[in-house]
C-alpha cells in the first residue's frame, strides 16, 4: 500500500493512508445487493398485495387452460365412436367388393368354358385343337403338366439389438418375384403363374407400397410361382442367377427359399386381355412438307410416310 501526504501538511509523521480497495472492503463488507433487498423488504406491503392480486390471475388462466384441454379430450372421445364406424363401415365395403369382384370372376369363367364349348362345336377337330394349342400358349388357356413349384416367404422382421433397425430385406420383394419368373421362362417353362395369376407377354409384376400387385391384382407371402414345362427346367433354373441369389438372401436373411417338382400342376387361364384395334390413318390435309408435293404420301419432316389401309385392298 503506498502513503500519500495530505494537502499542506508536510510533516512526514502526520502521513495517513488513502483507502484503496482492500481498505474499503472492511469498511463495507455487505454487499449492495443486500441493501436493496432490504428496501424490497420496506415495501412489503406493496409487494404483498401485488402477490394476492397476481395469484387469482395464474388461477384463472390455469383453469381456462384446463379447461380447454377438457373440451378437446372430450371432443376427441365424442368424435372416436364415429371414426370406428367409418373404419368398420370401408372395411366391410372393402370386403363386400372383393367378394363381388371374386364372384364376377367365376362368372366370367364359366362364361369363358361355356364360349369355349360352343366355338369347338362350330369349328372343326383340327381348327379347334390349333386354337387351344394357341391359347395354351398365350396364357389364354388352362394348361395341365408336370413342373416346378418355386416357393418364397417373408421371414420374421428381427431388429438390431444395438441400433434397432431392422437387419436385412426381410421381405419378399417384387424384384424378387421377377427375377424367378423371368428365369423360369429361360429354363424352358411353357406357362407361369403366381399365386393363381397366370402370367401372359403383357403381365406385369409391380410394388405398390408394400404390397405387391400381379397384374394390378394383389399377391402375399408364401408366393408359389408355378412353372409347367420339360423336365430339365428344374435343373436348368436351379442353374441361374436368380436361384443363386434366392439362396445367399435366404441364407443371410431368413427369407424362406424353396424348389420342388410337381406332377400334374394345372394353372389357370389368364384375363381376357384388353384389345387394341386398328384403324385407318387419318388422311393428310393438302400442303407442300419438304420436297414432296402437295396430297402426297412421301415421308414428311418426321421422316414417316402414309401407310395404306389394311381393309384398303393393297391399293
Amino acid at each position: 500500500m503506498s502513503a500519500t501526504p495530505r494537502d499542506g501538511d508536510r510533516d512526514p509523521s502526520s502521513r495517513v493512508y488513502a483507502p484503496d480497495f482492500l481498505t474499503e472492503l472492511f469498511r463495507n463488507p455487505l454487499d449492495p445487493g443486500y441493501s436493496d433487498a432490504a428496501a424490497r423488504r420496506a415495501a412489503g406491503p406493496v409487494s404483498r398485495v401485488r402477490r394476492v392480486l397476481g395469484r387469482p390471475v395464474s388461477l384463472v388462466v390455469l383453469t381456462v387452460i384446463g379447461f380447454l384441454f377438457a373440451v378437446a379430450y372430450r371432443e376427441t372421445m365424442a368424435e372416436e365412436p364415429s371414426r370406428a364406424t367409418a373404419r368398420a363401415g370401408l372395411i366391410a365395403e372393402i370386403k363386400q367388393r372383393e367378394a363381388e369382384t371374386d364372384r364376377l370372376t367365376a362368372r366370367a369363367e364359366q362364361l369363358r368354358v361355356e364360349v369355349g364349348r360352343q366355338r369347338d362345336a362350330a369349328l372343326s377337330g383340327s381348327q379347334a385343337s390349333r386354337l387351344r394349342r394357341l391359347e395354351a400358349g398365350t396364357g389364354l388357356g388352362r394348361v395341365r403338366g408336370d413342373g416346378v413349384v418355386v416357393r418364397l416367404a417373408d421371414a420374421p422382421r428381427d431388429k438390431d439389438a444395438v441400433t434397432g433397425a431392422e437387419a436385412g430385406p426381410s421381405q419378399v420383394l417384387y424384384s424378387d418375384l421377377q427375377k424367378v419368373a423371368n428365369d423360369l421362362w429361360a429354363a424352358g417353362a411353357e406357362a407361369v403363374a403366381i399365386n393363381g395369376q397366370r402370367l401372359t407377354a403383357t403381365s406385369t409384376i409391380r410394388e405398390a407400397g408394400e404390397a405387391i400387385l400381379v397384374d394390378y391384382r394383389p399377391v402375399t407371402s408364401p408366393y408359389e410361382v408355378q412353372a409347367i414345362g420339360p423336365g430339365s427346367m428344374r435343373d436348368r433354373f436351379d442353374g441361374s442367377r436368380a436361384a443363386a441369389l434366392m439362396r445367399e438372401v435366404a441364407r443371410t436373411t431368413g427369407l424362406s427359399f424353396g424348389v420342388k417338382e410337381v406332377e400334374d400342376l394345372t394353372l389357370p387361364a389368364a384375363p381376357e386381355p384388353r384389345l387394341r384395334y386398328a384403324g385407318s390413318p387419318v388422311e393428310p390435309s393438302p400442303r407442300v412438307s419438304g420436297s414432296g408435293v402437295a396430297g402426297s404420301s412421301s415421308p414428311g419432316p418426321s421422316g414417316s410416310g402414309v401407310s395404306p389401309s389394311p381393309s384398303g385392298g393393297g391399293r
